[in-house]
């Protein structure tokens, strides 16, 4: 699924209900301005790349990528609908995370404005909001 036309603000809250397949090794969820200009690439790994149940993040510059950060805590089951929502500011990424914990990431773009929302992957999206 691929946006293109989103309006996506700092402040804003943008809540996303997905369901990673029953075989799912990984899945990703961008937010920026294009595909190659991607702010916070976000990649939970059940079994992909050799990490095992590991959320990776990185960041997308004129087609260039940052350097992975990778998180241990992993609250997602395979076949299991799970929601989590994302914040930003001109500094920083805040993930809730479906069992409540929270994880931040820098904004090495450090803009207050995204437009470009894509998910890809074994999982499927439930439902997306943004208020």
């Amino acid at each position: 699924m691929k946006v293109t036309d989103m309006t996506f603000k700092e402040g804003h809250e943008f809540k996303i209900r997905i369901k990673p397949k029953d075989d799912c090794n990984s899945f990703s969820i961008n937010i920026g301005h294009d595909s190659e200009n991607i702010a916070m690439h976000f990649n939970p790994r059940f079994d992909s790349c050799g990490d095992t149940n590991t959320i990776v993040f990185n960041s997308l510059s004129g087609g260039c990528w940052g350097d992975e950060h990778r998180e241990g805590n992993f609250p997602f089951t395979r076949g299991e609908e799970c929601k989590f929502y994302i914040n930003f500011n001109n500094e920083q990424f805040y993930i809730k995370l479906p069992d409540g914990s929270m994880l931040n990431f820098p904004n090495r773009l450090g803009d207050v404005k995204y437009k470009y929302f894509d998910v890809k992957g074994d999982a499927k999206i439930v439902g997306i909001k943004i208020k």
